[in-house]
């Protein structure tokens, strides 16, 4: 079972980092914006269609939902949290590349044309 983000109340357990132009929040925001790349990138190498959608679509959720927090505190909780996830998806992704599964049609760019929606 792919156990991901978690956070407080059960939300997104990601922080946008705090707007502010001190040298620490600017280390914080670009600790963050390389978790976060770092998040979508492993989350891409999902071969399953529908782990690899809920993940990134819950990570920019996550971080979408702590984007404005500035409690220094609460941000190293998230990102600590987050670092703990990214070990998760990449546990999950290298166990889903062990079992070769076909595609489904929607991820099929000739059939995507073809789709009644």
């Amino acid at each position: 079972e792919l156990r991901l983000l978690r956070g407080r109340e059960g939300e997104g357990a990601f922080a946008g980092g705090p707007a502010c132009g001190s040298n620490m929040a600017a280390s914080s925001r670009a600790q963050v914006l390389r978790l976060y790349r770092a998040l979508l990138r492993e989350s891409q190498r999902f071969t399953a269609y529908g782990y690899r959608t809920y993940a990134i679509r819950r990570i920019r959720d996550a971080f979408r939902e702590n984007k404005h927090l500035k409690d220094s505190e609460e941000i190293q909780t998230l990102l600590k949290n987050a670092r703990t996830n990214l070990e998760i998806i990449h546990r999950q992704v290298t166990i889903g590349q062990l079992y070769v599964t076909q595609k489904l049609v929607i991820e099929s760019p000739e059939n995507r044309d073809n789709l009644i929606i």
